[in-house]
């Protein structure tokens, strides 16, 4: 896994893997009966305009791209950074401006922020220039994540997209 595919999952990944809410009317300790069973397991008869056993039932149509014939895209959770970010900002009890340093986001999701570190994200983030103008190189880097982010499904705000 590449040094960006673990800072979008840190990121992104912490929104998309989150658990689903429970209904507050469900009991945790009563497990859950399979869908289409009875609360002791058993099938349930099919509701009235279900297909019989000898009728197929109709699927929805599958959507296509007209010019491509392709399915579209699977959508992409719409994911706020900057809240993820300042969250994790303030859990790292330190005073870190993720907004405008690569340093301090990736300290703030708990990532090695070590020179050598933000090299090798530079040249996965396509970073051609010198990588001894340190102070160069983190702008590039810091502007092209947040990019690489939102087209990945997270909100980034817009004056960190410029």
């Amino acid at each position: 896994m590449g040094i960006f595919d673990r800072i979008s999952h840190a990121i992104l990944g912490s929104a998309r893997d989150a658990p689903a809410k429970s209904f507050p009317d469900t009991d945790p300790a009563t497990p859950a009966s399979p869908a289409g069973s009875d609360e002791l397991g058993m099938p349930s008869p099919p509701g009235p305009g279900a297909p019989q056993s000898d009728q197929i039932a109709e699927r929805p149509p599958i959507v296509t791209d007209p010019a491509t014939g392709a399915p579209p895209p699977p959508s992409r959770p719409d994911v706020d950074i900057a809240a993820i970010l300042d969250a994790a900002a303030r859990m790292s009890g330190q005073k870190l401006d993720w907004r405008h340093s690569i340093v301090d986001l990736m300290k703030a999701i708990g990532m090695d922020a070590s020179i050598q570190e933000r090299k090798d994200l530079a040249t996965e983030l396509g970073y051609s220039g010198d990588k001894g103008d340190s102070a160069t190189m983190n702008i590039f880097v810091h502007k092209t994540l947040m990019k690489r982010l939102a087209e990945n499904g997270g909100r980034v705000p817009s004056d960190l997209l410029d």
